[in-house]
């Protein structure tokens, strides 16, 4: 699912279930891999989310997106956070379960 400024905040309110918000841009190398490979890897998550950082400006300012790719966690219209892991399954499962122990906040 593609995102943008003008729809991201009502769908990932709307959306149920657990979503891998992904920030990526055409020029990066490491983001062009991450868009391959994250629908491949089998993860606790409902969808993945993508965003293009080069034209959605808004969204990467609230989301204080520096590096690219950058992954957050949403589940049920809750922000629970960045995920600072590898792209790998193991480490990305262990990083969805450490955020959602954190306490879930309102959306960027």
């Amino acid at each position: 699912m593609e995102l943008t400024d003008l729809d991201a905040d009502r769908r990932l309110l709307d959306l149920p279930g657990a979503s891998l918000l992904v920030f990526t841009s055409t020029g990066c190398a490491s983001c062009r891999w991450a868009r391959q490979a994250l629908p491949r890897i089998q993860l606790p998550i409902k969808r993945l989310c993508w965003v293009d950082a080069g034209y959605n400006a808004g969204l990467v300012a609230r989301y204080e997106v520096f590096h690219l790719p950058a992954l957050f966690l949403v589940k049920d219209g809750h922000f629970f956070g960045a995920l600072h892991a590898p792209i790998t399954h193991s480490d990305l499962v262990t990083a969805m379960g450490e955020a959602l122990l954190r306490p879930a906040e309102e959306l960027p």
